[in-house]
């Protein structure tokens, strides 16, 4: 039995961070997991420049309300949905997650948390786990399900290699090329084809 677990911003959703820098004019926050692939090291940077910029959650949820998932991206999610489950895993946080969850259709999420002070200022984050999309496919391996991982940065590469099939989905020309072993789709018909290949080869 397959399950499908997915990364979500490039993938259903734009980049939250990259949508804030462009609200802000914040050029550094522009920054994600395509260009940087210590996950820690991103996040202090983010928080210092938050700090520096006296930006609260409502500031950062604000732009969250103004977001709108991919094009293509809930149609995809209905036709994947009809046939095989899909968990999606994701470093955002709670506090980002929920006007998108509701715009796709309320997926199963697994992601973070923020620390936030009573002023709203975003003070930490708290992971779920160490290497959290990695484990979950482990997790799912181990409840007998065969699993196919989707991403585009660096910090879906642990997970797409723990899977039993790994897709890069729009990535960065630095990821694809650091790691070529990895179908390519750009397009959701192009991962509609990759999806079909993987479950028609194993009989599912």
């Amino acid at each position: 039995m397959y399950i499908v677990c997915s990364d979500l911003e490039g993938v259903f959703v734009p980049e939250i961070w990259i949508n804030v820098a462009e609200k802000t004019g914040i050029e550094e926050l522009r920054l994600t997991t395509r260009d940087i692939s210590d996950y820690d090291v991103l996040m202090k940077k983010r928080l210092a420049i938050l700090e520096e910029n006296r930006l609260k959650i409502h500031d950062i949820q604000a732009v969250i309300a103004t977001m709108n998932p991919l094009e293509g991206a809930v149609e995809f999610l209905n036709w994947l949905r009809s046939r095989i489950q899909i968990i999606v895993v994701s470093d955002t946080f709670v506090q980002f997650a929920g006007p998108l969850m509701e715009k796709l259709g309320w997926p199963t999420l697994f992601c973070h948390t923020l620390s936030l002070a009573p002023d709203g200022s975003v003070i930490g984050y708290q992971l779920r786990q160490n290497d959290s999309k990695r484990e979950a496919v482990i997790s799912l391996k181990r409840l007998s399900y065969d699993t196919i991982a989707v991403g585009d940065s660096y910090n879906d590469i642990s997970m797409l290699k723990e899977a039993d099939h790994g897709i890069l989905f729009r990535p960065p020309e630095n990821v694809k090329n650091e790691y070529p072993a990895f179908p390519l789709s750009y397009s959701y018909d192009e991962l509609k084809q990759h999806l079909r290949k993987i479950l028609k080869a194993d009989g599912a």
